[in-house]
């Protein structure tokens, strides 16, 4: 619900902050196109001169995208996601080492947090991972692999863990893009369902153990792609 702004601060800062509220709590899903700028002028009852300048700087920011002839749309939540989206074309090399220090913390958690239906969820999603395989449907695998993996992170119960992850989520999907094969090694098949075994377990280090020797067979791989 939008209203009218307070005359103490600028206005259209007051309608970008507003308008950005309205971003962060989902009401404007990422993706979606924003109401016209006149519908915005009669709801917060100014000009329209300062629901331009306010679209303009949420534009600025990148939570917003202009599309000439078509509108505006939802780009990002967070100024957080613009900037680490960013990120997308990290060194391999960096990109590992956070991907190991989310996955081995958020795989330790899952095996003391996870319940029994996130448990059961990882199982399936490993299950859409082992179907996209089989169908040689490499981005549905690759999609497949980020989708278990983040749902590891998520089942640790750290929101703030689990949305860092989610936020770089392009520079995570880079490390299984560049390392992910249809025909991957029996080792690697099994350590995912030996990782979801131990977080059933509520085992902890097996958990963290599992999650160690992925990342580090990713690395392998990429490293030996480039030899």
């Amino acid at each position: 619900m939008l209203s009218s702004p307070r005359r103490a601060a600028p206005l259209a800062t007051q309608v970008a902050d507003q308008l950005k509220g309205l971003i962060v709590a989902g009401d404007w899903p990422i993706g979606s196109r924003i109401p016209a700028e006149h519908r915005l002028t009669e709801e917060l009852g100014v000009s329209r001169n300062t629901v331009r300048e306010a679209l303009s700087a949420l534009v600025h920011l990148g939570l917003l995208e202009a599309r000439p002839g078509d509108g505006t749309y939802v780009r990002a939540d967070s100024e957080l996601r613009v900037s680490l989206g960013r990120r997308a074309e990290a060194d391999p090399d960096d990109a590992f080492e956070v991907r190991a220090l989310l996955e081995h913390r958020g795989s330790r958690r899952a095996a003391l947090h996870a319940t029994a239906e996130d448990v059961a969820h990882l199982r399936e999603l490993l299950e859409h991972r082992d179907a996209a395989r089989d169908a040689d449907d490499l981005p549905g695998f690759v999609e497949a692999d980020f989708a278990f993996h983040r749902a590891v992170v998520i089942a640790g119960g750290n929101p703030l863990l689990a949305e860092l992850y989610q936020y770089l989520s392009p520079v995570i999907t880079q490390t299984i893009d560049k390392t992910a094969a249809l025909h991957e090694d029996r080792a690697v098949h099994e350590l995912h369902h030996r990782l979801v075994d131990a977080i059933a377990a509520g085992d902890p280090a097996a958990a963290e153990a599992c999650s160690v020797a992925l990342v580090d067979e990713g690395r392998d791989i990429l490293h030996g792609s480039a030899a």
